[in-house]
């Protein structure tokens, strides 16, 4: 990969890691932790999905005990969500812009380090979703919440799914892991942040949609009958 592309995944990828130690210590500040709290939330907020996508893969150590940059990183955010107070509206206009960057980057990349490992298109695609969404539901368990990632509020998952999925066809079609990276970061980050903006959601089990759906879907395909003469 030319140096200049991968310095761009890699400024992506350790900014992903800052905003989501800091979305990590501001869950800790929420629930009024102390210092320990803040580093140990950040650490598994911004690392736990590469960390658990690198000890399911098996080829060596984890990307984060190797390279110091990205627990330096994490440690930063959950020293910024302790003393400094980021919500407002620079926070609310610039994250999830760098989040859903993050998001389509980390799932494209969890889904290029498992192909080039030799796994198959499928798991590849599990493990950048896992890549993506699971540092934030690991977080989430830990306080005692149900993953945001399950509530249908949000579009996680599917963005990330996305971008994995484009990864696993080009590498399919053999493209050249650039143009992959490539397009399914800007094609997941898009999705996720279209979903910001618009308010798209995943249906919810009770809500009705699925009901009405299939309502009307019986009404479409009920043929009148016709009366006897």
């Amino acid at each position: 990969m030319p140096h200049d592309v991968s310095l761009m995944f890699r400024i992506v990828d350790l900014t992903g890691v800052l905003l989501n130690a800091i979305i990590g210590g501001l869950v800790a500040r929420e629930r009024r932790f102390d210092i320990v709290g803040f580093l140990l939330l950040a650490i598994v907020s911004a690392l736990g999905g590469g960390m658990l996508r690198d000890v399911l893969l098996q080829a060596g150590r984890p990307l984060a005990l190797t390279d110091s940059h990205y627990l330096l990183f994490a440690l930063a955010g959950a020293v910024i969500a302790y003393l400094i107070n980021v919500e407002g509206r620079v926070w609310n206009v610039l994250f999830p812009i760098a989040d859903a960057l993050a998001l389509g980057t980390w799932a494209a990349t969890g889904a290029t380090r498992s192909l080039q490992v030799g796994v198959g298109w499928l798991p590849a695609i599990l493990l950048g979703l896992a890549t993506a969404v699971g540092g934030g539901s690991i977080r989430d368990v830990a306080v005692g919440r149900v993953p945001a990632i399950f509530g249908g509020n949000k579009l996680y998952a599917i963005p990330a799914l996305v971008s994995a999925g484009i990864v696993a066809a080009a590498h399919g079609l053999r493209w050249s892991s650039q143009t992959g990276l490539i397009v399914a970061t800007v094609l997941g980050a898009g999705l996720a942040l279209g979903a910001h903006v618009f308010g798209w959601t995943v249906p919810v089990y009770g809500d009705g949609t699925l009901e009405g759906v299939r309502e009307r879907f019986a009404g479409r395909t009920r043929r009148p009958r016709r009366r006897r003469r």
